[in-house]
C-alpha cells in the first residue's frame, strides 16, 4: 500500500491548480486574439488618415498648452506676476 505525503498532494494541487489557470489564460488570449482579427477584418479600426483641415482633439489641446506656457513665460520675461 503506497503512501501519499502531503507534500506530495500539496504539490499536485498547486500543479493542478497552475494548469487550470495557464489554460483558462490561454483560452481567453486566444479569443481576444481572434476578436482584434475579426475586428480588423470588418474594419472597424481607427481612420488612418484624417482631413488634413481638421486638426486632431489632441493636438489642439496640445496646441492650447503651448500657447499657455509661452504667455506664462513671457509674462516671467516682462516681471509680471501671475
Amino acid at each position: 500500500m503506497a503512501f501519499i505525503t502531503p507534500d506530495f498532494t500539496a504539490a499536485a494541487i498547486a500543479l493542478t491548480a497552475l494548469s487550470i489557470v495557464s489554460l483558462v489564460a490561454l483560452r481567453g488570449w486566444r479569443d481576444w486574439i481572434q476578436l482584434k482579427r475579426e475586428e480588423l477584418a470588418a474594419g472597424h479600426h481607427a481612420p488612418l488618415a484624417q482631413d488634413p483641415g481638421v486638426p486632431h482633439a489632441g493636438s489642439r489641446i496640445e496646441i492650447a498648452d503651448l500657447k499657455e506656457r509661452l504667455r506664462k513665460l513671457e509674462a516671467i520675461a516682462a516681471g509680471v506676476d501671475l
